[in-house]
């Protein structure tokens, strides 16, 4: 009781050395039986220890400490090792060192004990409770703060405030005041419940209660201005009022007066965000990382590494940075800001797909944040304009569907993705949307023009700004503001590429009204008038940038393109040196500038050696290889390098590079690159294969108006001897150029080789000779009028070349009579022998036709005759069937019938058999009457011996009938058709013969004139009824 009276008065020195002189090895041997005392002092001493370690900030002395206070512990573990206030120090101890399993396992001893008043231990009840609720486990640490509430109901006021903590954490903030409100009844000079009350009533997202928090977390500063908690809570708030002042002062005091590593983490926090507010980031980093240094880890207190990060970013240092905001992201693994931050730290260090990967991420998690979605557009414009144009459209659409503005930056990038990709109406509906209202829309839509000018002033009105004055002195508001600036020059680029140049200027001319320092904007101007061929008001105003800024590289690299089209070689070479060495050699543009200077002055005819060309050419390939190391995708390096690589003869390679350019330049409305389609042409060409590339070219690119790739396409034509076509391409350039006489010259050409082809051929048409006459007439004509040209050497013709031409046509003109006469004769004789061959032809084919119509007319008369006969016969055979069932007697056919009822089915069937044989016969018959027919057609066709044998072989086919008639009646008895009195005649075949000619006799009576031949086929179908021959 003495040393807790000393240590209550702050008698620390005598408490300490009261408890020593307890706990020596003499007493430890004379009160060896007295346990619960002994174990008592040494809980007492390894309490103290663990407190003085716990405040301590020092490691090495903090480590002194525990290790001390682990020493008390285990001692008394010696003396008795179930004591449970031994196994509650310990967790105490483990639970101050941050040890929390182990903490949790000493808590767990002593209320796992079987003993009742172990299960309710309080001091373990709530140190498991501790243990908890810093594990997150608050549902499970606020039932075991009411556990300990119940078994001890006048507990400390402590007990409750962790209750009120734990409440707080589940964000029951009612329950959690009502607690700590319970405990200012209970000890109303408790400051940190102040602190916890109004923190509580700045969550509940009111004015009132914000208000009301901050007078509760004065009063706390009141009754005690010593606490680190309320002194930085306080700070925070004056913080977000801007009174930096008493930001600094508060978290001064602040840290002087506490001792605990994240609460001083905090204040270093505070007093960081102030001085970065203010600009002061050295400061800032220094408190920033003052603070990271008192937290042990990133989950107790995280802002800390996103300022420190923030300092570095501005710092530059851009890994150091990456490492703090993804410590960040270990603790919010889905925290947007910390993602957005990340992946613009990635772009920095050119990791374009780990940007891709974080910033698609962030739009995942949160597809509301339009800031997200226009950081990942500026990122995709380089790689994927579709999906830049898309992240773009989202980001507006979000901005717009919660009513705020969109930045004239975002549609700025809308607008030129669709100039890139040449929708080009899209492009200027999303300019106009960005630039809003203005003066700019007179110009556009056509109610103000710019005045007219005279052609001696034409000169002039690109530079003249004396328009827009005089547009402010009838008042009118010129005004352009600086934000609209870069929008309002993309829109007069549109109007450029649309081809109106006249309000592209008008666009151009109030930037620099308003912006006299615009460069751009005279560049513009400059390569507008360059396009109408005014070299030298380009030069002027080229000269007007260069007042603006004499070391601007691209207006120096477009002067020296100017002077290289004046053929000022030598200014053009020092111009475009000054333009690289104003970037220091980093200037592509003027390096390539330079290797087209030596490309160029390699091929100069005038001065052209093969030493200078050789170095020239080296050069040139020297300067173009350096571009492409610094920008591996310049097209215009490749391209050049091609070129200097055809010039040496090396076809392969450089059509290879060729059709590289060629293909990655495909599809991009800035990169028009028809020189690399020309090139490759011109490869293909000195290899020999004359393809079509210069026609695609042309169509593509100049939509066949170009006169330099007519002629080329006409010396591909005259190269595969396709002189025709050569001079019809030549025409079409003469009809674009009229004045271009080298031109008319290679036409003159063409007509010639063209002649001189034909008269050399060994076979060739009058028509040929004459159309090689005309030709030649035509050349004559053309190389006398350049004969006669006023202008000759100054085209670079040779008199004397020209009338060596005239000489030689004329020559061919006299050879070309001769050919032309002899191409007559031979004509003249090929049309007589085709009249001839035509005209037996014709013969042949009357002849043919007549002979045709002759054999149709005697085939239908044969048809006829045929469908006559057996006509005639059928009406024979009914007649002749019909009497024959008259003559037959009554008693004969119904014994037939009743013979047919007593037969039965077999009758039947033999009776379908017959019937069948009779159908057989039938059409034997008539088969024979066809031929009857055939034979009586073919007697009258022959004179009247043939007649005879007719009428012989007529009578041979009676007597053939006498023998078939056996058989024919042996033939119906088995069909069952003959009758008894035929049965009973079949001794006497003949007369039964001679009584069927009897009754072929009486029925040909009845016609006129001969029948002989028809005997024979009737007299086979009379055999068919023998009964009715025995009757008559």
């Amino acid at each position: 009781m003495v040393q807790r009276e000393y240590f209550k008065q702050g008698k620390v020195d005598q408490f300490r050395q009261i408890l020593e002189e307890g706990s020596s090895p003499e007493i430890d041997e004379y009160y060896a039986d007295v346990k619960y005392e002994r174990i008592a002092i040494l809980n007492a001493l390894g309490a103290y220890y663990s407190y003085l370690g716990k405040v301590e900030t020092k490691q090495r002395e903090k480590d002194d400490h525990f290790i001390l206070a682990t020493q008390y512990y285990n001692k008394a573990s010696r003396i008795d090792m179930h004591e449970p206030s031994t196994w509650i120090g310990k967790g105490q101890l483990l639970l101050a060192k941050g040890d929390l399993d182990q903490a949790s396992a000493a808590f767990k001893i002593v209320l796992d004990d079987n003993r009742d008043d172990n299960r309710d231990n309080v001091p373990a009840l709530l140190g498991q409770a501790c243990v908890l609720f810093n594990r997150g486990r608050y549902s499970d640490s606020l039932e075991l703060y009411k556990r300990a509430l119940q078994v001890h109901p006048h507990c400390p006021a402590s007990v409750r405030f962790g209750i009120g903590l734990c409440r707080y954490k589940m964000g029951q903030f009612e329950k959690a005041r009502q607690a700590f409100k319970r405990v200012l009844q209970i000890q109303k000079v408790l400051r940190l419940l102040w602190h916890w009350e109004s923190w509580i009533c700045k969550q509940m997202k009111a004015a009132d209660e914000t208000w009301k928090g901050m007078e509760k977390m004065q009063k706390a500063f009141e009754i005690y201005p010593y606490c680190a908690m309320a002194l930085n809570y306080l700070a925070n708030h004056f913080f977000f009022t801007g009174q930096h002042f008493l930001v600094e002062q508060l978290t001064e005091t602040a840290l002087a007066v506490s001792s605990h590593g994240l609460m001083k983490s905090h204040s270093y926090y505070n007093l960081a965000r102030s001085y970065h507010s203010k600009g002061d980031y050295e400061k800032a980093g220094m408190y920033y990382m003052a603070s990271v240094k008192e937290c042990n880890k990133p989950h107790d207190f995280v802002l800390p590494y996103f300022g420190l990060g923030q300092v570095q970013l501005k710092w530059g240092d851009f890994k150091s940075s990456l490492s703090n905001f993804e410590k960040v992201l270990e603790v919010y693994p889905e925290n947007c800001e910390t993602l957005k931050v990340i992946g613009h730290i990635y772009v920095q260090l050119s990791q374009t797909e780990k940007a891709l990967e974080v910033l698609r991420k962030a739009t995942k998690i949160d597809p509301r944040d339009a800031q997200a979605f226009l950081e990942l557009g500026e990122l995709l414009i380089q790689s994927d304009a579709g999906a830049a144009l898309d992240a773009f459209r989202t980001a507006r659409g979000l901005l717009k569907k919660n009513g705020g503005e969109v930045p004239i930056e975002l549609l700025n990038n809308i607008g030129v993705i669709h100039f890139e990709r040449g929708e080009f109406e899209l492009a200027e509906q999303t300019f106009r949307e960005a630039l809003g209202d203005g003066v700019w829309l007179s110009f556009l839509d056509g109610k103000v023009h710019s005045p007219p000018v005279d052609s001696d002033a034409s000169s002039r009105q690109y530079n003249d700004l004396q328009f827009f004055r005089r547009l402010e002195e009838e008042g009118i508001a010129v005004d352009l503001p600086w934000d609209k600036v870069t929008t309002l020059f993309n829109h007069a680029r549109l109007l450029e590429q649309l081809h109106d140049t006249e309000k592209a200027s008008i666009l151009y001319k109030l930037i620099l009204f308003k912006f006299p320092d615009y460069i751009d904007a005279y560049l513009r101007l400059a390569a507008i008038a360059k396009a109408r061929n005014n070299t030298q008001l380009s030069i002027e105003l080229i000269g007007d940038a260069l007042k603006v800024n004499n070391r601007c590289p691209n207006a120096l690299s477009t002067l020296g393109t100017l002077e290289l089209k004046s053929d000022d070689w030598l200014k053009a070479k020092d111009t475009f040196r000054a333009a690289r060495e104003a970037t220091d050699g980093k200037d592509s543009y003027a390096t390539l500038a330079l290797g087209n200077w030596n490309y160029y002055a390699a091929l100069r005819s005038e001065k052209r050696g093969p030493k200078l060309e050789a170095t020239h050419l080296e050069k040139a390939k020297e300067l173009y290889t350096k571009v492409l190391v610094q920008h591996p995708s310049n097209f215009y390096a490749a391209n050049g390098a091609a070129v200097v690589l055809a010039e040496k003869g090396q076809f392969d390679v450089s059509k290879d590079i060729f059709t590289q350019v060629q293909e990655a330049a495909s599809g991009n409305i800035f990169v028009q690159m028809p020189d690399v389609w020309i090139n490759l042409a011109h490869v293909y060409f000195a290899q020999g294969h004359f393809a079509l590339a210069y026609q695609n070219c042309l169509r593509k690119f100049y939509y066949n108006t170009d006169t330099q790739v007519l002629l080329y396409l006409a010396r591909t034509h005259y190269e595969a001897e396709q002189w025709q076509d050569c001079k019809k391409t030549l025409l079409r350039a003469i009809h674009l150029a009229p004045s271009n006489y080298t031109l008319r010259f290679d036409a003159g050409v063409a007509m010639q080789k063209f002649s001189m082809f034909t008269l050399q051929k060994t076979k060739k048409t009058a028509d040929e000779v004459r159309l090689t006459v005309a030709e030649l007439k035509n050349a004559v004509r053309v190389f006398s009028q350049l004969s006669t040209a006023s202008s000759l050497h100054y085209h670079g013709f040779d008199e004397k070349k020209i009338e060596t031409h005239v000489g030689y046509c004329k020559h061919l003109l006299d050879a070309a009579k001769v050919h032309h006469e002899a191409a007559e004769r031979e004509e003249q004789q090929n049309r007589q022998r085709l009249e001839l061959a035509r005209q037996v032809s014709l013969a042949e084919e009357a002849r043919r036709k007549a002979e045709e119509q002759r054999k149709l007319q005697l085939e239908k008369r044969k048809q006829e005759d045929l469908l006559k006969q057996v006509r005639q016969q059928e009406e024979d055979f009914k007649r002749i069937k019909e009497q024959w069932r008259s003559t037959e007697p009554a008693s004969k056919r119904k014994e037939r019938l009743q013979m047919e009822d007593e037969d039965g089915r077999g009758e039947k069937r033999r009776r379908k058999g017959g019937k069948r044989r009779k159908r057989d016969k039938k059409s034997r018959y008539e088969m024979d009457e066809t031929e009857g027919d055939m034979m009586d057609d073919h007697g009258e066709m022959e004179d009247d011996d043939a007649y005879m044998n007719n009428q012989d072989g007529a009578n041979q086919i009676n007597d053939q009938e006498d023998d078939r008639a056996d058989n024919n009646a042996h033939v119906l008895a088995a069909a069952g058709l003959e009758d008894s009195d035929a049965e009973d005649d079949a001794g006497a075949p003949s007369s039964n013969i001679n009584r069927r000619r009897r009754a072929w006799s009486e029925s040909d009576d009845d016609e006129p004139s001969g029948r002989q031949l028809e005997a024979s086929p009737t007299r086979e179908n009379s055999a068919e009824f023998p009964g009715s021959d025995g009757e008559a």
